[in-house]
């Protein structure tokens, strides 16, 4: 089951906590996944099950915008909210939903409209990717544009889709369209004085070492995937980058070899882009199982430090960094299954559909795990929805998929190349708790619709999750009772936050459909919904 690599790589205990603002009684949600180690704790002890039952709505903001594309984590900073859509920025009061401020820039033409999961904060600016391959930055009190660089978007279907991090003095951030001809991943290191470019890794690689991972590679059939499209994790000087599927997703026979560096765990040199280590949680995929949620970095109570991956397959893994006199090697200690699995062993097939679970809509998708390290527990939403597909033949597949803009699956059926799905009444979600020393599952929690939203947990003890029927809730963190509910008013798939504001708890939900591939039923506009718990 392990598949590892050794490399130097630096390694010390980050802190997970959020800044707290002694004097004014603040915690900000600095980043998409909280900290720049990813674990989307919120170190709010008020946050309890006590006082789950009176949290009540406080505001909502409106931007007015359709749906779908509301998958943003929200980023919450000295009192205010910082979050996105496709084209638009907005700065909105974190305890009022007032407007302060939106920046808007329209993609140029002929660019598919997707999704924005979010921006980067860093001495007092903003920074966000954009369809079209360009990345800006933005005055954070003003909304003022400061710089505007373009890194991707020269070959068709390029996206800069994820939500940046920076530190240092630089941004991390890589394309997302590795289902799309000839498109791979690149991971840069943007300055953030004025976003030129300080280093960029590609995550397939033209050297001859990684090609020969390719043996079927032609001008027909070119490498290709390994994108990303959710933020990284940072911790002692080490990137490390969560990476999507191989192409074509379902045609195994035109990518038979290890296809470095696709569905992986990279460690990479946060200051000049060097590869440290790597591993492949998910090897020989031909389900379209990408590992491409967020990592968590984590000190177990046992002490191990461990890497949390969560995969499209319905398991997610905790991963050691060991420590060894030449480097350091990552390595697969267990996973712990987040969802209904079945038939994944069965080959696909030319001549009959194959039906499997998850299917390519299944597992943990850009939302990756929580971790209390009060309790020692790690938390992962996942979906439970099965696909079946029917695959071309290898000559088929290039024949009529390989050109550049358009998706290289395999799949046969032209109007569902990702296979057709159950129907989506029979789409459920599970939230599932899991002992980060052993993988051994605690509790599961099923929701009625898929559960693609943020997961979040509190030092005082709640984890909040929301799912696509509109509902977010409060369990108890140690036991997954229910303790609180409330329905939104639409699909929550973006972030679900907390902010502290002069000592007051927030929690902050996006609502409204996410991508175009999930059938919400009438969907609204994009929302920012906020709570908080009432006087007593």
């Amino acid at each position: 089951m392990v598949i590892s690599a050794v490399a130097i790589l630096g390694c010390s205990k980050q802190s997970h906590l959020q800044r707290e603002d002694a004097a004014g009684g603040s915690v900000d949600w600095r980043t998409y996944n909280a900290s720049l180690s990813g674990e989307r704790f919120s170190p709010i002890r008020s946050l309890s099950p006590r006082v789950a039952p009176s949290l009540g709505r406080t505001c909502v903001f409106d931007t007015g915008k359709p749906a779908p594309g509301a998958e943003s984590g929200p980023i919450v900073i000295a009192g205010t909210i910082y979050f996105t859509n496709n084209d638009t920025t907005y700065a909105v009061d974190a305890v009022t939903c007032q407007e302060k401020w939106r920046h808007v820039r329209t993609a140029g033409p002929n660019v598919r409209l997707g999704v924005n999961r979010g921006v980067a904060f860093l001495d007092g600016r903003l920074f966000r990717g954009y369809t079209d391959g360009h990345v800006l930055a933005i005055d954070a009190a003003s909304g003022k544009q400061l710089w505007d660089v373009q890194i991707v978007g020269q070959i068709p279907g390029e996206s800069l889709d994820m939500a940046p991090i920076a530190a240092n003095g630089l941004v991390y951030i890589g394309n997302a369209g590795g289902d799309v001809f000839g498109v791979t991943g690149h991971i840069f290191a943007l300055r953030a004085s004025d976003g030129s470019t300080a280093w960029r890794f590609d995550t397939v690689p033209s050297t001859p070492d990684v090609l020969a991972t390719w043996p079927q590679a032609s001008a027909q059939n070119p490498p290709g995937g390994g994108a990303v499209w959710t933020s990284f994790a940072l911790d002692a000087g080490v990137l490390y980058v969560t990476t999507g599927n191989a192409e074509p997703d379902f045609q195994i026979e035109l990518r038979s070899g290890t296809t470095l560096y696709t569905n992986a765990l990279v460690a990479l040199d946060a200051r000049t882009g060097d590869l440290l280590a790597y591993v492949q949680p998910v090897g020989r995929d031909e389900h379209d199982h990408d590992v491409a949620a967020g990592p968590a970095l984590i000190t177990t109570r046992g002490g191990q430090r461990l890497v949390l991956a969560a995969a499209k397959n319905g398991l997610a893994y905790g991963i050691q960094n060991v420590v060894l006199p030449g480097g350091r090697e990552l390595a697969v200690k267990y996973f712990a299954t987040t969802t209904t699995r079945g038939n994944l062993e069965e080959r696909l097939s030319t001549v009959r559909p194959v039906r499997f679970c998850p299917g390519t809509g299944g597992g943990t998708e850009w939302n990756g795990p929580a971790f209390s390290p009060e309790l020692n527990l790690a938390y992962v939403g996942a979906v439970d929805w099965c696909t079946m597909i029917q695959i071309l033949t290898p000559q088929q597949t290039i024949a009529s998929q390989g050109r550049p803009g358009m998706a290289y699956t395999g799949g046969a059926d032209p109007n569902a190349l990702f296979g057709t799905h159950d129907p989506y009444a029979f789409a459920r979600g599970w939230l599932t708790a899991f002992d980060a020393d052993t993988g051994q599952v605690r509790w599961r929690y099923m929701a009625p619709a898929p559960v693609l939203a943020g997961v979040t947990v509190t030092a005082g003890g709640l984890v909040f999750m929301g799912d696509l029927s509109g509902v977010v809730r409060a369990m108890d963190a140690r036991t997954g009772a229910l303790l609180w509910q409330d329905q939104a008013g639409d699909a929550t798939g973006g972030g679900i936050v907390t902010y502290e504001v002069a000592g007051r708890p927030f929690v902050a939900v996006v609502t409204g459909q996410p991508s175009g591939g999930w059938p919400v039923p009438n969907p609204q506009t994009i929302k920012i919904v906020v709570y908080s718990p009432r006087s007593r």
